[in-house]
């Protein structure tokens, strides 16, 4: 019976944030609440924080799952920990939101982005959630104790939800990356047998299927911060109540080099944007001289390669690194082992 529990939570999840995005946009463009598309040569203009319902339609989802196990089962299925990850979702996903209405580049500054995601993250905390000893390279199994959930876990989720915000302004990139990152963190999760993450992250994976419907090539509506911070924190979320940290964080990686290319450009003085130069042909031209994203290394290779680099090649390009990233620490873990 499960198994049909988790079918029909994630077509909630879906046809939730389907329908509700579908209004959202209608209603945004009306009231001018909306963002230039700044990859298209006429740069038109896009309805914003469409994550918003992302958020909405994922927690809908878990809400109903665990539904169907208390009114048919009688069971309350790890009802502690996915009442913590909705709470999370919506509170750092309501924080994004705030992002976004205040404006591109007027919204919440860099310290308190970082400050309300790492406060944010106490329904974790109060659960005490996660395990707090740690296999360390070179070191060995440390436990840390209390400064686990109360250090530890604030710091998790603070990074990987300002990371997830570092990889995005392409059509269809951030809904992409997050349905690679939900797809592998369920096979993980359930290979390891710890099934409700794997639930989780599927319906999550449903609700990001629906967002792309809309976000993909040419998009109708952007992400924006509430689904980039919301996502980045649900992810680490799964990542701390899995107990797979190592597993994680190597899935993790490209963001890992994003963050070193964007410390790249603030060493030359540049705070670097993600967007390339658009010729009228709708091909992309390198924004800088020196590679600062890796949107910046996809556009150069891409031009090598192919002759010109478009918006669309770009996101692949950079879906299909995440893709061989997912498949190498994937059948690592699982073939292998654990680092």
């Amino acid at each position: 019976m499960h198994a049909i529990y988790l079918a029909i939570a994630s077509i909630i999840a879906f046809s939730t944030t389907l329908i509700s995005l579908r209004s959202w946009i209608d209603t945004a463009l009306r009231f001018g609440f909306v963002g230039k598309d700044m990859n298209k040569p006429d740069k038109p203009e896009v309805a914003e924080a469409g994550g918003v319902w992302v958020a909405l339609g994922a927690s809908f989802g878990l809400m109903t799952l665990v539904a169907l196990h208390r009114y048919i089962d009688g069971s309350l299925y790890n009802f502690t920990e996915l009442s913590s990850l909705i709470t999370l979702l919506f509170m750092v996903s309501f924080i994004g939101f705030l992002d976004d209405i205040l404006g591109w580049k007027k919204g919440l500054r860099i310290w308190q982005r970082v400050v309300f995601s790492a406060l944010l993250s106490i329904p974790l905390v109060i659960i005490k959630a996660g395990v707090s000893t740690m296999s360390l390279p070179f070191i060995g199994k440390v436990n840390f104790g209390i400064l686990y959930p109360l250090v530890l876990v604030p710091i998790g989720v603070m990074g990987a939800s300002n990371a997830f915000n570092m990889i995005a302004g392409y059509n269809g990139l951030e809904a992409s990356m997050g349905i690679l990152l939900m797809a592998f963190t369920s096979l993980y999760a359930y290979y390891r047998g710890i099934t409700y993450i794997g639930d989780a992250a599927i319906i999550m994976l449903f609700a990001l299927m629906a967002f792309l419907y809309y976000n993909k090539y040419p998009a109708k509506v952007f992400p924006g911060n509430s689904l980039t911070y919301g996502f980045g924190a649900y992810y680490a979320a799964l990542v701390i109540l899995g107990d797979f940290e190592r597993y994680g964080i190597l899935l993790f990686s490209l963001y890992f080099v994003e963050l070193l290319l964007f410390l790249r450009g603030l060493r030359h003085g540049v705070y670097k944007e993600n967007y390339g130069k658009v010729n009228p042909d709708y091909s992309l031209e390198p924004p800088y001289e020196r590679i600062y994203s890796l949107t910046h290394f996809a556009i150069l290779v891409l031009k090598k390669i192919r002759g010109k680099a478009t918006e669309k090649s770009v996101v692949l390009f950079i879906v299909s690194l995440q893709a061989i990233i997912g498949l190498i620490v994937s059948l690592y873990f699982i073939l292998i082992g654990p680092l």
